[in-house]
């Protein structure tokens, strides 16, 4: 379904990128997204969340290019997938590395993470 999407894009211009699965019911029905987008000069597809990241980032103590790095809780591993500037108490928006699962985070322990990955 998704190379459809890319074809009729493409077609057009534009670029399709798969969002996943949101919602899985196996009995009746499932639900999954897709964002299409102008593309950049060098191609690439716009990312309105790393945008977001890029320009709040330096507000919450976190540098722009943490945009996308990994981090270890000791149990799990993340990356960081953005920053939500309306939830000031856990701001950080993180996906578990296995599944894509969301989660959120202080920037405090995001940022003491990221440090002691280097």
């Amino acid at each position: 379904m998704l190379e459809a999407c890319c074809q009729v894009a493409q077609k057009h211009g534009l670029l399709a990128e798969s969002l996943g699965v949101k919602a899985m019911n196996l009995r009746w029905n499932f639900e999954f997204g897709i964002r299409v987008s102008i593309p950049l000069a060098d191609g690439t597809a716009l990312n309105p969340e790393r945008i977001l990241f890029e320009a709040l980032a330096e507000e919450y103590g976190l540098l722009p290019d943490d945009y996308g790095r990994e981090f270890s809780t000791g149990r799990e591993r993340f990356r960081v997938a953005g920053i939500d500037p309306r939830r000031p108490r856990y701001p950080i928006s993180a996906e578990r590395i296995p599944d894509g699962q969301g989660f959120k985070f202080t920037a405090d322990h995001v940022a003491l993470l990221l440090k002691a990955e280097e």
